[in-house]
């Protein structure tokens, strides 16, 4: 007979995994133990050495499907002659950590149990088990038991204490284990809140990680008093479809966007809106794409449970315009008082806020456009242990990276780092991950811009500091993801990056590793008149193009005469200007020369814009040059010249947008080839939110593939600033090992 001792990490806790080894070794019939620790998970068993074997290779091949294995350690004992497999009590050790599921949509057979007539959970809102419900907006500390989460101060009734009990039950430690008698309870009931919807109220609903503000779809008086009242211009709102039947009504759904649809997570997914939908324009205006979620909790099951009710709700985040998503009942009532007709909500805490995570597919894949609810805290693996670290991340879309052993802790979307509250969402957030996984920074990375909030933070921390250029993060996080050594062509195209050279990056081709980069091209300079004012009006960024194609003098009408004058003016005499080299502003220069959009009131919305109209099936392309000197410049003048042409002819606006993104993708393929004649490289990491536009990235992969190289994406973590903190984290743990 022989003993031995497990230790496993990984995803091992808050997953039914306690459960899964109690009832593999009584199956196997083995005696011993299994518990929680800080460190994941320890059991010992003994018994026939055939058993024990068998025990552990069902350890991995046979796990809980939320589970991941990180790492197994076995060691043998002494064998001690025990006759029952037992669960303990869990046990904290000190400096250890343990990784931390996230939250996981509720599974068919909770649905089930909410919808059942017979059962004794018909209706009840907070239905759960073991393979699905709260996870990380519930736990205030590891390791991961009922007492160290929001649930604590619910007891369970005896019905649920013996399905917790109970190995054969699939509550069996199911720490978020409740039922009407004990649990968690709504402040009003399901009908009414239906009935509201149905009427044309907006809602204020407490939901997992924050509050919604939900109004029905179809009613375009409700929809427009939403979008008043939550001082949102054009940004699209996301919804919430009853089912994929509901979905398909609205969207054209591809097998794999299903599959995103239908997973666990429930995140949003981007999908081409259909021309009969019969929704509303103001829900995405100007826009062709919808997002779009399926219930992940039994609340929203509920409300949109039959056909007799809205099939289809507006869902957006609870909050006011470029604020962090609203947790508790008291901070709802005076914040969103000003928004919502009516209040659901309900009494069980949210420890983590976090707000709904939004993907699009590409290539049958699924891409992280933003990470968060049932994304985060998933680490990525580093690929060595690596100093405590903090990344700060940037400026918009923010989110922050913590790394401990090999374990890269990327935290979910913040948002933008613009306003006080935002930044006591990133406090909050970073002192529970710090305490969740035992992490104390020796050092802080950090973006090079001196006026990010991200970075100011960082500096005052009073650690050793490291700055990172913004498009080195881009291209190290694309990297990391994708397992890469060594260096690569980096294409790192985005709206706004502090340079080197004090100008604004953005249109950048670098030869990269994690200790260093060399920019190799960009896009040409031009002047980027009124910084922030730039980004709001497009017609600026359109004005500096055509002076750079055609002179001072040239003709523009896109904006107030006087207005243009002072711009001129500004640009010919270099004042309040800088120079840039940003895709995000070549993008802005276009949707404006082509007369698509002059003001913007969202980040990349004129981007977002000229993607939706542009002709598919185009293949023509403008001509571009590139200037060889110290890093060579890619010159869109000629396009520049050429679409100013076809506007005054009158051509199709469609056909000039498709046009373009060919024209940007040749000129990155173009590019990409030059380099790689040079530096015999021929793996591509793109990164950077332009990168996003699907339209540009499908001609990129497609154009590169052709000529050889390997090309690597982003999938797991977002092209855009909410990815670059992972890249800051794996630059400055280099550098540091360097010294």
């Amino acid at each position: 007979m022989r003993r031995i001792r497990l230790r496993l990490r990984g995803i091992v806790q808050g997953v039914g995994f306690r459960p899964f080894v109690y009832s593999l070794a009584k199956r196997l019939r083995l005696a011993g133990y299994v518990l929680n620790s800080s460190a994941g998970l320890i059991a010992e068993a003994e018994g026939d050495p055939a058993a024990l074997d068998a025990f552990v290779k069902a350890l991995t091949a046979e796990a809980p499907p939320l589970a991941w294995v990180q790492e197994m350690e076995v060691s043998d004992l002494v064998f001690l002659g025990e006759e029952e497999f037992v669960i303990r009590p869990s046990v904290a050790e000190t400096g250890e950590f343990a990784l931390i599921s996230p939250d996981v949509g509720t599974c068919d057979e909770c649905i089930r149990d909410s919808t059942d007539p017979a059962g004794r959970r018909l209706g009840y809102a907070f239905t759960n088990c073991t393979n699905c419900g709260p996870r990380y907006t519930i736990i205030r500390d590891i390791p991961y038991d009922r007492p160290s989460t929001t649930m604590a101060r619910f007891r369970m009734c005896a019905a649920c204490q013996r399905e917790y009990d109970d190995p054969g039950d699939r509550r069996f430690h199911a720490q978020p284990n409740a039922c009407a008698a004990c649990g968690p309870s709504l402040s009003a009931g399901i009908a009414e809140a239906q009935r509201r919807l149905a009427n044309g109220e907006i809602l204020a609903i407490k939901g997992l990680g924050g509050f919604h503000l939900a109004c029905d779809a179809r009613n375009e008086g409700a929809v427009g008093r939403l979008r008043d009242r939550k001082r949102r211009s054009d940004k699209p709102f996301a919804l919430m479809a009853r089912d994929l039947a509901a979905v398909e009504a609205i969207c054209t759904v591809s097998e794999e966007d299903r599959r995103a649809l239908l997973s666990p997570r429930r995140p949003i997914v981007i999908l081409p809106g259909r021309e009969d939908a019969g929704l509303p324009a103001a829900i995405a205006p100007g826009n062709r794409t919808l997002g779009v979620m399926l219930p992940y909790t039994p609340l929203h099951h509920l409300l949109l449970g039959d056909g007799s009710r809205p099939g289809t709700l507006v869902m957006t985040s609870g909050n006011l315009s470029e604020e962090p998503i609203v947790v508790s009942n008291q901070e709802a009532l005076e914040r969103l008082g000003g928004v919502a007709d009516w209040f659901l909500l309900h009494d069980r805490d949210i420890y983590m806020r976090v707000d709904d995570s939004v993907v699009r597919t590409f290539e049958g894949a699924e891409r992280v456009m933003r990470r968060s609810r049932s994304y985060a805290p998933q680490v990525m693996d580093l690929g060595r242990d690596v100093p405590e670290l903090l990344a700060s991340g940037g400026e918009l879309k923010n989110t922050f990276c913590l790394t401990k052993g090999r374990h890269a802790i990327l935290s979910q979307h913040i948002g933008d780092m613009e306003n006080y509250e935002t930044l006591v969402f990133f406090e909050e957030t970073l002192a529970n991950l710090k305490k969740l996984f035992r992490v104390e920074p020796r050092a802080v990375a950090h973006d090079l811009h001196p006026h990010y909030l991200s970075t100011k933070y960082a500096l005052e921390l009073g650690l050793p500091a490291v700055g990172v250029q913004h498009h080195h993060a881009h291209v190290a996080s694309c990297m990391v993801e994708n397992g890469l050594a060594g260096e690569v062509i980096g294409v790192a195209f985005d709206g706004t990056g502090y340079g080197t050279d004090g100008a604004i990056w953005g249109g950048e081709f670098l030869v990269a590793g994690y200790a260093g980069f060399e920019r190799r091209a960009h896009l040409r300079y031009v002047a980027l008149a009124g910084g922030d004012a730039a980004v709001r009006e497009p017609w600026r960024s359109g004005l500096s193009y055509l002076m750079d194609t055609f002179g001072p003098g040239v003709a523009f009408e896109a904006a107030p005469e006087p207005r243009v004058r002072v711009v001129r003016q500004m640009i010919q005499k270099n004042v309040s200007t800088v120079p840039t080299s940003s895709c995000g502003r070549l993008f802005d220069a276009v949707a404006s020369i082509v007369g698509l959009r002059q003001q913007v009131t969202f980040e990349g919305q004129a981007a977002i814009e000229l993607e939706a109209v542009a002709l598919e099936g185009e293949t023509g392309c403008y001509p571009f040059g590139v200037d060889e000197g110290t890093a060579w410049q890619v010159d869109f003048r000629p396009a520049i010249e050429r679409i100013a042409r076809e506007v005054e002819e009158g051509r199709p606006r469609a056909g000039m947008a498709a046009k373009f993104h060919n024209t940007v993708a040749a000129a990155i393929v173009e590019t990409c080839l030059r380099i790689r004649g040079e530096t015999k490289l021929d793996r591509v990491c793109l990164s950077g939110g332009t990168f996003q536009n699907l339209k540009l990235l499908g001609r990129t992969v497609a154009g590169l593939r052709r000529l050889g190289f390997e090309v690597f994406l982003h999938a797991k973590v977002p092209p855009n600033d909410g990815g670059i903190a992972l890249g800051q984290a794996a630059v400055a743990a280099e550098q540091l090992r360097r010294g």
